[in-house]
């Protein structure tokens, strides 16, 4: 079982993820912001941080530079949660130092697959 923080403003998103992952077998951790997923990563130390990019006040990639700051989580693998077709192109998320991307809208019921293949997890 693995714990994963998941980072997004929406409530619908984050109850989504929630249930998809939690079938899955995995310890599921949740944050509306960038802010408490700080507070969150150090307390719970997630294996992985599924995280939203456009957040208010503190942005995804805002989050991800303070993440890889903080000594304990600097390794954790990240993955992006956004629908900013931009973002989801891999030649632009390589810049950005994340595991990989996840396309908003997701589908439920492949979360839990996508997010092993991104991190090389058994599924």
């Amino acid at each position: 079982m693995k714990r994963i923080l998941v980072v997004d403003d929406s409530v619908l998103i984050r109850e989504v993820a929630r249930v998809a992952l939690e079938s899955a077998g995995h310890e599921v951790v949740a944050a509306e912001s960038g802010e408490r997923a700080l507070a969150e990563a150090a307390s719970e130390r997630p294996d992985a941080i599924l995280l939203d990019v456009v957040m208010p006040d503190m942005d995804g990639p805002a989050t991800l530079a303070a993440l890889r700051d903080q000594a304990h989580t600097a390794d954790v693998p990240v993955v992006l949660v956004t629908g900013r077709e931009e973002i989801g192109r891999d030649d632009d998320a390589h810049g950005l130092d994340v595991a990989g991307v996840i396309a908003k809208p997701f589908d439920a019921s492949t979360l839990p697959g996508e997010v092993a293949g991104i991190l090389g997890w058994d599924r």
